[in-house]
């Protein structure tokens, strides 16, 4: 998974069992630049990723929030001038964890600023509802403020698996 692993799990360790960064059954990792076709190319690496793995229980979820997670990268975290026709290496970094019975989706974006999950009464909005729909198919998420050498934040979502 590269530098700061153990900071970026730090926060999934507040009321669950201990998760030990060295215990991870496997990791997987990509870059995805600064253009909306990142999101298919993230659901693309996501389902290669998870058939390896073999946690179909979870798929479609995992899929959905990733999409996401990634969407709101690309949208509210890249600065303005951010070039999107470019094929940037890396502003946006999706990570995939995977231990026995959990799957963590972390998605690091270049932005120091909190999501914000929108209260939308307007079910035919056509934007609005990404944070509500990582909350309602994972079973926690959260963000969190890197430090050291990597800029930026991270927005995670834990998924408990089938053993």
């Amino acid at each position: 998974m590269g530098t700061n692993g153990s900071t970026m799990l730090e926060p999934l360790r507040q009321g669950l069992p201990p998760l030990d960064p060295a215990s991870v059954s496997n990791a997987a990792s990509c870059a995805l630049p600064a253009r909306y076709e990142a999101v298919r190319e993230a659901r693309r690496f996501t389902r290669r990723t998870l058939e390896g793995w073999d946690t179909g229980d979870r798929f479609d979820d995992v899929c959905l929030v990733v999409s996401e997670l990634v969407t709101n990268a690309l949208r509210h975290a890249l600065p303005a001038d951010a070039p999107r026709d470019q094929d940037l290496n890396g502003p946006v970094r999706l990570h995939l964890m995977r231990w026995t019975e959990r799957l963590v989706c972390a998605v690091r974006d270049p932005s120091h600023d909190s999501p914000v999950a929108r209260e939308t009464d307007d079910c035919s909005a056509e934007s609005g509802r990404g944070l509500f729909l990582v909350e309602s198919f994972s079973d926690s998420w959260g963000w969190h403020p890197l430090a050291g050498a990597l800029d930026g934040k991270v927005v995670w979502a834990l998924f408990r698996l089938k053993p």
